[in-house]
């Protein structure tokens, strides 16, 4: 199973800048779509289930604002929207699709990059979804994978200036010691496991020219739990497809 998670910045954005043809060449099983700012009669479903695809969105109550898709070769037997906090869901945050004995969770994780208020909401968030992810990970007959926009560096390693973003969104402490948690609870970095190199990168700032000079960030992920470490093929960044300010993440899993 190949699954790629990938921020689009926007579906209909993405789309004029390629997306459906690098789709139809790159033939994944799943692909998880976060921040598609569209509502679902907005979104051209049609062309992605001329690819072959079964199309679920969970849109944003808010007009071209957040918003995840997942799109998969097989139908999942199970596909809900929402994780139950209420804010969260009104955000369109949370999909969930159960392949067998398998819940794939694509997740957009809030930012807290625009003020104090919305880092606060971001931390609280942190906080109720590893309480509710805790829930998965107590069902020792269910394997997991999470992937999605975390908005979230764990380490120096997945950010190109870790000092002067110290006191960055994205790299606080606490938002890493969040990370720690999440990792400690039985998930597994499963980038990490195939790729220990630097300078690995999701997410560039259109400023500065940082995408050309690879001043990024790491915070799109895939990642599984640990009755799934045994099952990971591959993991890779793809740094050179370029449809949003993020690229894709990919995972193998042979399952």
């Amino acid at each position: 199973m190949q699954i790629v998670s990938y921020n689009v910045n926007g579906i209909r954005s993405a789309i004029s800048k390629g997306l459906l043809d690098w789709i139809q060449t790159n033939q994944a099983d799943v692909y998880c779509f976060q921040e598609i700012k569209a509502h679902v009669e907005d979104i051209p479903t049609k062309d992605f289930e001329a690819l072959g695809y079964h199309c679920y969105w969970f849109s944003a109550q808010k007009k071209g604002y957040s918003g995840v898709g997942i799109i998969s070769k097989v139908r999942p037997d199970m596909i809900q929207a929402g994780c139950g906090l209420e804010q969260a869901d009104f955000e369109g945050r949370v999909l969930q699709a159960q392949f067998g004995d398998t819940l794939l969770i694509n997740t957009y994780f809030p930012s807290g990059s625009s003020g104090d208020e919305r880092q606060a909401y971001k931390m609280e968030f942190l906080a109720d979804y590893l309480k509710w992810l805790q829930s998965k990970l107590n069902n020792k007959n269910q394997h997991l994978i999470l992937a999605g926009d975390y908005n979230i560096c764990h380490r120096a390693i997945d950010i190109h200036d870790p000092k002067s973003n110290k006191d960055s969104s994205g790299f606080l402490p606490e938002e890493r010691a969040w990370m720690d948690d999440f990792f400690n609870a039985g998930m597994i970095d499963s980038f990490r496991i195939v790729n220990l190199h630097p300078h690995q990168y999701s997410w560039w700032s259109f400023r500065a020219n940082a995408r050309a000079n690879n001043k990024g960030w790491r915070i799109d992920y895939i990642n599984v739990s640990e009755t799934l470490r045994n099952k990971i093929e591959d993991a890779a960044i793809l740094p050179d497809i370029k449809h949003s300010d993020h690229c894709p993440v990919m995972l193998k899993l042979d399952l």
